[in-house]
């Protein structure tokens, strides 16, 4: 695993920023199919970042990052056609808001640029495929994936 980053103020004006076209908040990876929507959305509109370990309210829930990247990569590559690239970067936070933590707490974002190869599709446990664009900060099928 590579050391994490720490860059609590990179972070904040991150989290200080709301959910949207290009930007997604989760606490944890508990759906795959779920979050490849996410993921194929930005990879057809405009990119983004998932940033996983923060609530939608904007508290720091924290992670165990290596859990989520399996769950991620998981989603990738069981849902995600054709496959998507990405990379990962892990955040250390140990203050928050000039407090210390008692326990230091990790953060996942997965940046997801706008996709050469679009359009994606998520294709479920049925094999049903679907085109998801991001509008706003949801992501929704899309009627004609010739034009994303």
């Amino acid at each position: 695993m590579e050391p994490p980053k720490k860059d609590n103020e990179f972070v904040k004006k991150i989290i200080s920023q709301p959910e949207g076209i290009n930007l997604d908040f989760k606490q944890s990876i508990s759906n795959q199919l779920k979050i490849a929507k996410t993921i194929v959305a930005f990879a057809n509109t405009i990119g983004g970042t998932i940033v996983v370990g923060v609530t939608d309210r904007r508290k720091i829930a924290g992670i165990d990052p290596e859990e989520e990247k399996y769950m991620l990569g998981e989603a990738l590559s069981r849902h995600c056609i054709p496959s998507i690239p990405h990379s990962f970067e892990t955040y250390e936070i140990d203050y928050w808001e000039d407090e210390k933590l008692e326990d230091e707490k990790y953060l996942l974002f997965m940046n997801i640029p706008e996709s050469d190869r679009k359009p994606h599709f998520v294709q479920d446990l049925e094999g049903n495929r679907t085109f998801y664009r991001r509008q706003g900060d949801r992501s929704l099928p899309m009627e004609d994936p010739g034009t994303p």
